[in-house]
């Protein structure tokens, strides 16, 4: 029947399945159905209708579109398209396959579909979820049959329900009938096996594999049907047999949506099939929800812990990760993880990582995400070095640009650094002192202008990187500002001696040269005169004086008058400031005009009448004139006009004859009273303004005086003239004049041979007493000097007065250097006559500015170095006697030796090259002067200032020449090159006491010198020497030739080295380097003189001591000073030369090439029975005793009382010449601590020796090892030792950090054996952070027993030098401090040993003697014992031997 609402039948079917094909239960809405198996249904609560049950008989009125019988419909037409109506079955849980079928019909008249049969399987009362089967359209009055297999069984239930759908159309009817459940399987619907789990992780694909068994029909679809009802299709079916096949449904990136219950569905008009539901578990990838935690950072690690107790998403954990990367970088890395920590290697210092962790659970996709990041930042690095390519930009007087490369993060490894600019000059004058300064530079400048310098400075700079964990700093380079004007001359410093007519000005360079003085000028002119005869102002005039001329002898002048001086130097920038003084010459005695004695005007017995002229007054008027009587007796020497003294003291005829004199004044007259020619009557009885003029006596002759005196200003001035002689009246004129002349020339030739007389009787006795010395002594004794007797000083002294202060001050000038100081002729003023070479650079009252005998030159006629037959050669068995009486002796001792090479000398000028040629005349050393091929652009250019030297039996075996100059670089290696030299010594520093010694005339790498190519080929850098090898090319010629330059650097700036160990192996190394078929060996040290000779002489002599078997120094310096001058300067340098050949003498050639070692050694240990000793026992003996004690004196700053405190025993003192003086300050202004600096083989300075630290010296020696840059400290004692005299405590904290005064110490880090322990520290100025720490590695030699002089094992103590080596190469060569308990034997053995091993490695050479010798020339007890001497040759064996080994 019609309704407006769906019928809704329920279902319930008893199973109780016969073993017959009769249904198990079923519903076939007919009367006569089942009691048994009730057909219950029910219809759902909220459908839009219902299902109508309907009975259709035959004959019945019905429409004739339905089927007879009685069945379920509903009628399309009677509701609304889209309402719908169900009919829901009660739960069935089967244990077994079965079946449902149903019979249904679907039929409009119009063919139109009346709605959708659809059929449901709800499980376990879920959601209805899709259809699994459907049916729509029209399909005819007639009944279908469909099937459904449902695979879900007990203890699951499902129901099953059908649902009408009205169409759009809502036309025709629905029908279902015979709804039968049977226990066998569905023949027209295939059933599904059980289907299975599925797991997945999210994110990936999942697949369900539905595998049925039936016959499929060709129209057969197979669905995935989701519990919610969405349908997947297959993605294929694949049969596998006829009646069973597969259908896959996979799903893509599934998500923790999808996680859901799926079952398979088949579908086809025949009926459907359906599988129970499987779970798809959708497992979320784990992600920890805090992020990891940071343990410790450093440089390029990192170590954190994972925290990964927390997380989110699903387990179990089956693994974890670390993924890293560059905060913001485009790179990450991964690194699997087994523990709670992990430590992240090779990271970049001063840079931010994000850190997370990666957790993984079974299965693909099973990472999860990173979980949140760890942001954190390594640490910074030490810089890999300093910044470099320092160089300058542009130099100016004043101020330096420099620039350097760029720094990168590969150089500075910390984001954070500063570079810093320090820079330091000197700004000479007296007190020297030393300008230092440190520029913080900006971020990222490499570029820096340095102001308010001081002109023609050595600036010494140098770049320091520094970060938070370190600094590295540059090589210190020197750069010099450019020249300014000078200063100006100090105004004090202008010293000067007038004279009558000439004023001495002497003055000193400006206190600011601001660059070399090339020359200075002197302006002068007359502003004011006391002689009206002067016209004042006078005309200026302007001289030129050489930059070593620092004086200057003005001549003719006018007496009495005042000069304005002006002095000003000048350099290649202009002139500086002019100096002015106002200088007064002296007054001059007046003239007078008569040519010879005039004749008398008249003459009686008691009278005697002259003529007297006016006098003419030198820079003064004429004062007073006075006639002077003097009584004339036989036996006095007569005086001549012009040559007499004066008579300075006025006396009356009555004090005259009181006081027994022989002459009077007889009358003063005023200048006034005589302006022109008079007749004056001596002896006219008349009285003069107070001088009575007694008559004469005719009994007696007379000599009459005409004086004239000019005052001014309280300086007098007199000269007189004999203008008459009276005769005693019993003698006639002429028979008097006879006589006269008679007796003056008796006289004149009696004085004469007298003299001679005594000349011969001197001369003879000389001759005597040199003969007896020569017989008597093996070598030359000398007579004491005649000492000038008191009246013969006096009488110079008389004759020079008016010079002896021009001496004085000269005396006292010294305006070139120690190695300049040559021989000067003080003036060319006429009038007055050099005296001879200056040894110290002055006039001295033996070469006064009065003229003087010439003297004899030095050199000699025959073949050089021949013994002389004043001064015999010294045996080398008598050598030491003969130093120890030249220095003791009280008379003719090594400073009269030395006096006497100068005794005779010409003064000769040094000659100077000039632009225009040399200067006239040639001096007596041209003969031995190199001379330079000419050249086509300038045939002159032939003069360089260089001599030839003979060596000992071979000429010309030297040149001598002076540290070049810019102006002279090319002609010294034209020089080089000319004479096919292979060797140049050069034994001066570029720079000395702040003055430019020498030019640096080789290239760093190579460079041009005019036409000749210099290439510097290797540097080989030794403690007191260095080798430079050189290639020279040369324009226009093929051959290339090889030179090498020996620079020695350890000639003290003042005086001469201490002692002559280096030196003579210096000397050694040359003459073994030097071919024998090669040129002449160039020498030079500053001005080519006292240390050039002083090298020289060593040469030749210890050739002469070895072959000869004596030595002749005396006539060796004298035949050196014939070939240029000064070769030897001082008396220092002469004794030192004796000392050196003495020390060469008694210790012989102790060095061994290695491959001779083991059979020498053998042999020097090998006892002999006659004298119970050995070579080296012998060898130790003579070290003994060329070690002289330390003075009193060479230790006054330890024997300070301030200092007693800090010495462990008063027995074992530093020299103060090797003090390392303490530089940081703590507020206590003491900087003594008890070490000394000694050098290593390659080295200078390379190791402190000091004594283990008392308990009040430890801050000092923390200071020390800071301010010395030390990086390795070796400790040769035990603590507690007790033999000491103070317990050995110890001085460094481990672990932590312990603060030691200024400095603070921290443990790092610490290994140990058996022979060592190890320990790293950082130390650090606490008072200035800013400059970083240094890192110091600290040895503690454990097998060196108390009371034993050497180590109980050589190859732990090889061991030891080894591992301080290594460390040394690593650190960057910082200095090693070396400690015992007293800083001797023991610190001795180490330094000798390590010193022996360095020459093993550098030369293949072992001299013990050598090493031990050098450390005690600092400090005499290092080495102390025969057993520790023996030791360091055992430590070289053991070491050849290890070598042979490898």
């Amino acid at each position: 029947m019609a309704r407006a609402q769906a019928l809704v039948l329920a279902l319930t079917f008893q199973f109780c399945a016969p073993e017959t094909e009769t249904p198990a239960a079923g519903c076939t809405f007919e009367e006569a159905s089942d009691p048994v198996v009730p057909c219950e249904f029910s219809q759902a609560q909220y459908d839009d209708f219902q299902w109508e049950q309907v009975r259709i008989h035959p004959g019945t009125r019905t429409p004739e579109d339905l089927p007879h019988g009685a069945y379920l419909m509903v009628n399309a037409s009677q509701h609304a398209p889209g309402q719908r109506a169900h009919i829901i079955f009660q739960t069935l849980s089967e244990n077994d396959t079965h079946c449902v079928q149903f019979s249904y019909f679907l039929y409009s008249r119009d063919g139109h579909s009346p709605g959708t049969l659809g059929v449901y399987v709800r499980v376990n009362g879920g959601p209805l979820g899709s259809a699994v089967w459907n049916m729509t359209g029209s399909h005819g009055r007639q009944w279908h049959q469909a099937e459904l297999a449902v695979s879900t069984f007990w203890p699951n239930e499902y129901q099953v329900l059908f649902e009408a759908l009205i169409s759009p159309d809502h036309k025709g009817y629905i029908g279902l009938d015979d709804i039968l459940l049977f226990s066998y399987p569905c023949a027209k619907a295939p059933h599904f096996s059980r289907l299975g789990d599925v797991e997945v992780n999210a994110g990936q694909n999942a697949s369900f594999q539905c595998m049925a068994a039936g016959r499929a029909a060709e129209a057969e679809h197979f669905f995935l049907q989701r519990q919610s009802g969405v349908l997947v299709p297959a993605a294929g079916v694949r049969h596998i047999s006829h009646r069973r096949f597969l259908a896959t449904f996979p799903l893509a990136s599934v998500g923790r949506s999808e996680q859901d219950l799926y079952r398979c569905v088949s579908q086809a008009p025949r009926g459907a099939g359906v599988s129970n539901f499987a779970e798809l578990i959708v497992k979320e990838p784990p992600t920890p929800i805090a992020p990891p935690q940071l343990l410790r950072a450093g440089p390029t690690y990192l170590i954190i812990q994972l925290n990964t107790n927390s997380i989110i998403g699903d387990g179990p954990i089956v693994r974890k990760e670390i993924e890293y990367r560059m905060a913001r970088g485009p790179w990450a890395e991964v690194h699997a993880v087994n523990l709670q920590t992990y430590k992240l290697w090779h990271l970049d210092p001063d840079t931010e990582y994000e850190i997370s962790v990666l957790l993984t659970r079974p299965g693909d996709g099973g990472t999860g995400r990173p979980g949140p990041p760890l942001i954190s930042r390594t640490k910074c690095a030490e810089p890999t070095r300093a910044p470099k390519g320092l160089a300058f930009a542009e130099i100016q007087a004043r101020q330096l640009t420099l620039q350097w490369e760029p720094l990168g993060y590969n150089v500075t490894r910390c984001h954070t650094y500063a570079v810093s600019l320090c820079y330091r000059y000197t700004l000479g004058g007296s007190h020297n002192q030393t300008i230092r300064e440190c520029v913080k530079m900006e971020r990222g400048a490499s570029r820096y202008t340095i102001k308010n310098l001081l002109p023609f400075r050595n600036i010494h700079v140098r770049l320091i990187l520094t970060n938070p964990e370190g600094r590295k700093e540059g090589k210190e380079v020197t750069f010099q500002t450019d020249e300014d004007v000078p200063g100006g001359i100090a105004a004090e410093s202008l010293t000067f001696t007038p004279l009558e007519d000439m004023i001495f000005l002497k003055w000193e360079e400006p206190q600011e040269p601001n660059g070399l003085i090339t020359q200075y000028e002197i302006s002068y002119q007359s502003i004011e005169s006391s002689d009206p005869a002067v016209n004042v102002p006078g005309p200026r005039r302007t001289i030129s004086k050489l930059r070593n001329e620092t004086y200057h002898v003005f001549s003719n002048l006018h007496p009495g008058t005042t000069y304005l001086f002006s002095v000003r130097a000048r350099t290649s920038k202009g002139f500086g400031q002019a100096a002015l003084t106002e200088i007064t010459t002296n007054i001059s005695a007046p003239s007078f005009d008569y040519a010879d004695m005039p004749s008398p005007l008249g003459e009686s017995e008691n009278t005697i009448t002259v003529l007297l002229r006016p006098a003419q007054g030198r820079g003064a008027p004429i004062s007073v004139y006075q006639v002077v009587v003097e009584e004339e007796r036989p036996r006095r020497l007569r005086r001549e006009p012009g040559a007499q003294d004066c008579f300075s003291v006025p006396l009356t005829f009555e004090t005259a004859l009181a006081r027994g004199l022989v002459h009077y004044f007889g009358a003063e007259l005023a200048a006034s009273s005589l302006l022109e020619a008079m007749p004056f009557t001596v002896g006219d009885n008349q009285t003069y303004r107070g001088f009575w003029n007694p008559p004469l006596e005719p009994r007696k002759a007379y000599l009459i005086y005409f004086q004239a005196a000019s005052h001014l200003k309280g300086e007098t001035r007199l000269n007189c003239i004999r203008i008459a002689r009276k005769a005693a009246c019993k003698e006639s004129k002429r028979p008097l004049e006879v006589s006269q002349r008679s007796e003056e020339m008796g006289l004149i030739l009696g004085i004469c041979a007298g003299g001679l007389a005594v000349l011969i009787l001197l001369l003879g006795a000389i001759i005597v007493i040199i003969r007896k010395g020569r017989d008597r002594y093996a070598y030359s004794y000398y007579p004491k000097p005649v000492n000038m007797t008191k009246a013969t000083v006096n009488y110079r002294q008389e004759k020079t007065h008016m010079m002896s202060a021009v001496d004085r001050s000269f005396t006292d000038q010294s305006t070139l250097q120690e190695d300049e100081r040559l021989g000067l002729s003080f003036m060319d003023a006429p009038g007055y006559s050099p005296r001879g070479d200056q040894r110290s650079g002055g006039v001295t009252e033996a070469s006064s500015l009065l003229g003087g005998s010439p003297r004899r030159p030095c050199g000699r006629k025959g073949s050089p170095y021949h013994t002389g037959q004043l001064h015999p050669a010294v045996r080398v068995a008598d050598l030491l006697q003969h130093i120890n009486q030249m220095k003791t002796a009280e008379g003719y001792g090594f400073k009269q030796e030395y006096e006497s090479f100068f005794e005779g000398w010409d003064a000769t000028k040094k000659k100077d090259k000039l632009k225009g040629g040399r200067q006239e005349p040639v001096s007596a050393y041209d003969r031995h002067h190199v001379k330079l091929h000419p050249m086509l652009a300038d045939p002159d250019a032939d003069y360089i200032s260089a001599n030839y030297i003979d060596g000992y039996h071979r000429s010309n075996h030297f040149i001598a020449t002076q540290g070049p100059k810019p102006e002279m670089i090319y002609d010294f290696w034209r020089m080089v090159w000319q004479e096919q030299c292979a060797s140049i010594v050069m034994i001066t520093k570029l720079v000395e006491v702040g003055r430019v010694k020498c030019s640096r005339y080789w290239p760093e790498d190579s460079d041009m010198y005019g036409d000749i190519k210099i290439t510097l080929v290797k540097t080989e850098t030794l403690a007191e020497y260095v080798v430079r090898t050189f290639a020279l090319e040369r324009r226009g010629y093929s051959a290339r030739h090889e030179v090498r330059q020996f620079h020695f650097t350890a000639w003290p700036e003042h005086g001469v080295p201490y002692h002559a160990t280096g030196l003579l192996a210096f000397i050694r190394r040359v003459k073994a380097s030097t071919p024998p078929d090669a040129g002449p060996i160039v020498i030079h040290c500053s001005a080519g003189t006292g240390r050039t000779g002083c090298y020289i002489v060593l040469d030749v002599m210890l050739d002469m001591a070895e072959c000869e078997g004596v030595v002749d120094i005396y006539n060796c310096v004298k035949t050196l000073c014939s070939r240029r001058v000064n070769m030897i300067q001082t008396e220092e340098q002469y004794i030192f030369i004796h000392d050196a050949i003495l020390e060469a003498c008694l210790c012989g050639e102790t060095t061994i090439p290695v491959n001779e070692f083991k059979a020498t050694y053998r042999e020097m240990i090998r006892i002999d029975p006659q004298s119970n000793s050995s070579q080296l026992r012998e060898e130790f003996q003579t070290l003994n005793s060329v070690t002289p004690p330390l003075d009193v004196e060479e230790c006054s700053i330890a024997l300070l009382p301030r200092n007693r405190d800090k010495n462990r025993s008063m027995d074992v003192l530093p020299p103060d010449r090797c003090l390392p003086f303490l530089i940081s300050s703590d507020g206590d202004p003491n900087n003594y601590i008890n070490a000394a600096l000694t050098d290593s083989y390659t080295r200078s300075a390379a190791f402190i020796v000091t004594l283990h630290p008392l308990q009040s010296t430890t801050p000092d020696f923390w200071r020390l090892v800071y301010d010395y840059g030390c990086t390795s400290i070796v400790m040769l004692n035990q603590l507690n030792q007790s033999n000491s005299a103070w317990p050995c405590l110890q001085y460094w904290p481990e672990p932590g950090r312990q603060q030691y005064g200024l400095m603070e110490v921290e443990f790092v880090s610490g290994t140990a054996n058996e022979d060592l322990v190890s320990r790293v520290f950082r130390v650090q100025n606490s008072s200035r952070l800013q400059e970083g720490h240094l890192l110091v590695r600290h040895f503690q030699f454990l097998r060196w027993s108390a009371y034993r002089d050497t180590p109980d094992s050589r190859k732990a103590f090889l061991h030891l030098l080894a591992e301080v080596d290594k460390w040394q190469a690593e650190s960057g060569d910082g200095r090693t401090v070396v400690h015992c308990l007293n800083g001797g034997g023991r610190s001795g053995t180490f330094c000798a040993c390590a010193t022996v091993l360095e020459m093993i490695r550098c030369h293949s050479l072992v001299d013990v003697f050598f090493a031990a010798k050098t450390l005690r020339n600092y400090k005499p007890n290092m080495v102390e014992t025969m057993d520790q001497y023996h030791f360091c040759y055992d430590v070289a064996l053991e070491y050849l031997e290890a070598l042979e080994l490898r």
